[in-house]
């Protein structure tokens, strides 16, 4: 995506209708944000032209850096310095009559009035946006406060009836609960709830579902339409994700490096897109709907190289004085079997809080295993059982099982160097070091797709994509033979996460590795997987070929992870009408 070419036709500008049209509620013109000075001067949104219709839900869409977010804060005066709009209009058509945002002073009164009441945001981590310290109830009495002349006890009021309708659970209770006490899913229904405490003529959603996986990010689609159509609101949604666009938009504005590069209804867009990289965000969601393992022919070995019985991670359930229990039993990972053979790809699916990621790391003893064992073959024949071996017998095992992690941000050391960090096995493990390591580490940047040369700069200096072929790296770095990866695609843009599960399956072929792959998105594992287990409150509910789990489960829970999916073009919307799992019915 790094050489696409989007010069070949001109940006489509969107035709601006008359002031006071009634169907149109904001007019973004040639609106220019820019950071920096001098020659260091960067076009964040430049030359942007749209319009939002009122009860329509507007796509923003573009990869990280398009720019669509710096255009959403660019609505609401909130860019941060040193950004600041230097050019353009923003027509917002309210209840007072029309004013040009993009003239008000960020600090003025005129524009603070507009922000919350008029136009609400929420944004992608509600954990950065909600304060620690306040409850969930006072942050959204707070915001009506702000804007309308009611007394506390009314604003409580109308801050429960608010989390009751974003489907909060027992609300006269949770209006007093603090914002660590919720879930991720219900931090970003109580940020919906503080958007809307004053009933706001546009919605700006920037990335509200990134972070969420697949269920919890179809309920929250599925509210914000309900409270779309009740209230009668416009709403601008920023995703980079296509298939969430096929789902809810009724139009698409395609950005790429701050310029608009298509604009049109979600049909036009997704049936007849007009620039080559609108179709290659297209074709990213579209890929995933094959095996790419077939495809390309890979079969898999006859030889078992790893099989885990009846394995379980328990926390809590300790024991205080008089033998009375201090805490409930918590079973992350409960009775767990499965394996894996030679040449493999094995994906473990579920949603958040499923046990997956815990079981990958028991697997791996980053975590200790309660009971159970997991017999892995080594390269030379040998058979451990990873569950109870000893810490320094362990250490040569751990040559041939590595791990890559979900989050390339948090998982390189900001501190070191490139070719500190991807070198760091080596030198620790006795491998190499002076010219040797330097080499070595030269040979696993490029095997990456990274030039050698890179290895003295730092992880800030690399993109997301970038810093997750570092990690890749680094788990290579001591020549393994199973590589579990835990969500290593999930904090990608769409296209990032096509490169990347390539790069994987091509590493795969030249390097006989072996795959576990924990994902919480069914289109991943059908794209690189053999054969997926699902995962449910520490169980596993269902095993079998990825192919037949993908077109025909047995098991209900696996039917609502499946339909919580979005589909791949506006024809094939399924998530307002998915199947829901009702776990007491499995349980009993």
């Amino acid at each position: 995506m790094q050489n696409v070419q989007v010069i070949e036709k001109p940006a489509k500008t969107v035709p601006s209708p008359d002031v006071g049209v009634p169907d149109v509620v904001l007019e973004v013109q040639n609106l220019q944000t820019l950071f920096g000075q001098g020659e260091k001067q960067v076009r964040a949104v430049d030359d942007v032209s749209f319009r939002l219709k009122r009860g329509q839900t507007l796509c923003i869409v573009g990869e990280s850096g398009s720019g669509k977010s710096v255009t959403a804060r660019s609505i609401l005066q909130i860019v941060g310095r040193p950004g600041r709009i230097t050019g353009g209009r923003i027509l917002y058509h309210g209840r007072k009559g029309t004013v040009d945002i993009a003239a008000l002073d960020p600090r003025s009164k005129a524009i603070r009035e507009i922000r919350g009441a008029e136009i609400a945001m929420i944004f992608q981590e509600p954990m950065t946006s909600l304060s620690p310290v306040h409850t969930v109830g006072r942050q959204i009495m707070e915001a009506i406060l702000l804007h309308e002349k009611v007394s506390k006890k009314e604003a409580r009021t109308r801050a429960i009836e608010l989390l009751e309708k974003v489907e909060i659970p027992n609300p006269e209770t949770a209006i007093d609960r603090y914002t660590f006490e919720f879930s991720g899913g219900m931090r970003q229904r109580a940020m919906i709830a503080m958007a809307l405490a004053c009933r706001p003529e546009i919605l700006i959603a920037d990335e509200p579902t990134t972070a969420l996986d697949v269920t919890t990010q179809a309920e929250i689609l599925a509210l914000i339409k309900g409270l779309q159509v009740e209230l009668g609101m416009a709403v601008m949604f920023i995703t980079h994700d296509m298939g969430v666009v096929a789902e809810i938009a009724d139009e698409v504005a395609v950005m790429y490096r701050g310029k608009l590069l298509e604009f049109g209804p979600v049909d036009q867009i997704f049936y007849h897109p007009e620039h080559d990289y609108t179709a290659k965000l297209i074709d990213s969601v579209r890929r995933l709907e094959s095996s790419a393992r077939k495809a390309r022919g890979m079969v898999v070995g006859t030889t078992k190289i790893l099989d885990v019985s009846g394995l379980s991670k328990t926390y809590g359930g300790k024991k205080g004085l008089f033998k009375r229990s201090t805490s409930a039993a918590v079973h992350a990972v409960d009775d767990v079997s499965l394996e894996l053979f030679e040449g493999e790809n094995l994906g473990i699916v579920g949603e958040s809080g499923s046990g997956k990621s815990t079981l990958g790391n028991c697997l791996i003893r980053v975590h200790e295993a309660s009971s159970g064992s997991i017999r892995y073959v080594k390269r030379d024949g040998e058979t451990v059982d990873l569950a109870s071996l000893g810490h320094g017998a362990l250490r040569p095992v751990h040559r041939e099982l590595r791990m890559v992690f979900q989050d390339p941000f948090a998982s390189l050391n900001p501190r070191l160097t490139v070719g500190q960090i991807v070198g760091e096995p080596l030198l620790v493990n006795g491998i190499a070091k002076g010219n040797e390591l330097r080499n070595r580490v030269g040979k696993l940047l490029e095997l990456v797709g990274l030039p050698g040369s890179v290895m003295e700069r730092y992880p800030h200096a690399f993109s997301g994509g970038q810093r997750q072929r570092i990690g890749i790296a680094r788990a290579l770095a001591l020549d393994p033979r199973l590589i579990i990866a835990d969500e290593a695609t999930s904090a990608l843009d769409v296209t990032l996460r096509s490169q990347i599960l390539d790069l994987l399956l091509d590493l795969q072929d030249r390097l006989s590795l072996s795959y576990i792959l924990i994902s919480h998105d069914l289109g991943v594992i059908r794209y690189f997987c053999d054969r997926v287990a699902v995962m449910y409150r520490g169980r596993i509910v269902e095993t079998g070929p990825t192919e037949k789990i993908s077109t025909n489960p047995d098991h209900d829970y696996t039917k609502a992870l499946l339909s919580a999916a979005p589909g791949t073009h506006p024809g094939a919307k399924r998530i307002m009408h998915r199947h829901r799992y009702v776990a007491e019915a499995a349980l009993a």
